[in-house]
């Protein structure tokens, strides 16, 4: 095939708006992705559904027509169909698996669906399976996140970026390979669904933003790289049309990098909104305990214990501010 492709270019037109818009291609293994995802998701809900439970319909949506629809975009459009003729197509494609379709399906709750789908015992088990100490070492924040940054850098940076254009198992498996890694990201951070352990949002914060960091490294190495990734590809296949290989090595690194932002900043801006709302829920909380106490004290009886601050009161706080032993505040025993 490179032989062929070294006498004449045999490639898709030229890229223009008009094209993007209308280039569609089949790509059987996404096209097998999407239906064992779409068929299996909706047979849970049928399921649940039957058995009286409700299932929102929000939830189908960020499944089945963003998460899955951004699958088929990512590599049944012109991003598809141009991946193996230019270098930003194939990084568009890229970002669009790793984190727009992982971002969506979880929103989907799948886990939480499955769970409630089968039976009681069955479901149980899968719960204690996502909650046990394998999932907690495999979901850790720092190893998930170096995970998701270092897949794409392998992807980029070693053969496998190549054997994607031969088609086969490799294909498929990369789609997975950056499906998967974007996935445990979001579910560990976005916690809809049950995870092996709930980390504060201050570490999601913190965990996002170096995925944001990630993204951007990512692109400035690919900018900056001396050596053509996937050069003897490109130079095999001829492409009269369009930008030079320097420079849409060059655009592709600004794709990872600024389209990686793109999806990765807002997240973290929902992040932030998030932890501000779970503090505001903790106050309510926090409050409505203080008012219960303080209705259900008698009149006279312990207004010395009424007038004492409520963390000295609260178990969550008594002992950072408990006096120390042998301090003057405190009697002796």
């Amino acid at each position: 095939m490179v032989i062929a492709l070294a006498v004449g270019y045999h490639g898709p037109p030229q890229l223009t708006l008009p094209r993007a818009i209308a280039s569609w291609t089949f790509d059987p293994w996404a096209f097998g992705i999407v239906a064992v995802l779409g068929a299996g998701y909706l047979a849970a809900v049928r399921r649940v559904r039957r058995s009286g439970q409700p299932w929102p319909v929000a939830r189908l949506v960020a499944f089945l027509g963003i998460g899955l629809g951004a699958l088929v975009i990512a590599t049944m459009w012109w991003t598809g169909a141009y991946s193996g003729v230019l270098f930003y197509a194939r990084a568009a494609q890229t970002i669009l698996l790793l984190l727009l379709t992982p971002l969506f399906l979880a929103l989907g709750r799948p886990l939480t669906l499955a769970i409630a789908a089968l039976p009681a015992h069955k479901g149980q088990r899968l719960q204690a399976i996502l909650c046990g100490r394998t999932a907690k070492i495999l979901t850790f924040p720092a190893l998930s996140t170096l995970v998701l940054v270092a897949v794409p850098f392998l992807v980029y940076f070693t053969p496998w970026y190549t054997a994607y254009f031969r088609g086969g198992p490799v294909r498929g498996l990369t789609y997975l390979a950056l499906m998967v890694c974007g996935y445990v990201f979001f579910w560990t951070l976005i916690r809809v669904d049950p995870v092996p352990k709930a980390y504060p949002y201050l570490v999601s914060l913190w965990i996002t933003g170096a995925e944001v960091i990630g993204d951007a490294v990512l692109g400035i190495a690919v900018i900056s790289d001396s050596h053509l990734i996937g050069g003897a590809w490109y130079q095999a296949l001829g492409r009269p049309w369009g930008p030079s290989l320097r420079f849409d090595q060059a655009l592709g690194g600004g794709t990872l990098w600024v389209l990686g932002d793109l999806i990765g900043l807002p997240f973290l801006v929902a992040q932030l909104i998030h932890m501000i709302r779970e503090d505001e829920s903790e106050a309510e909380v926090i409050d409505a305990e203080l008012d219960a106490r303080e209705a259900a004290q008698p009149a006279d009886g312990e207004a010395a214990s009424a007038d004492r601050p409520w963390w000295e009161s609260d178990p969550r706080f008594t002992h950072r501010f408990s006096p120390a032993e042998g301090s003057p505040e405190r009697p002796a025993q």
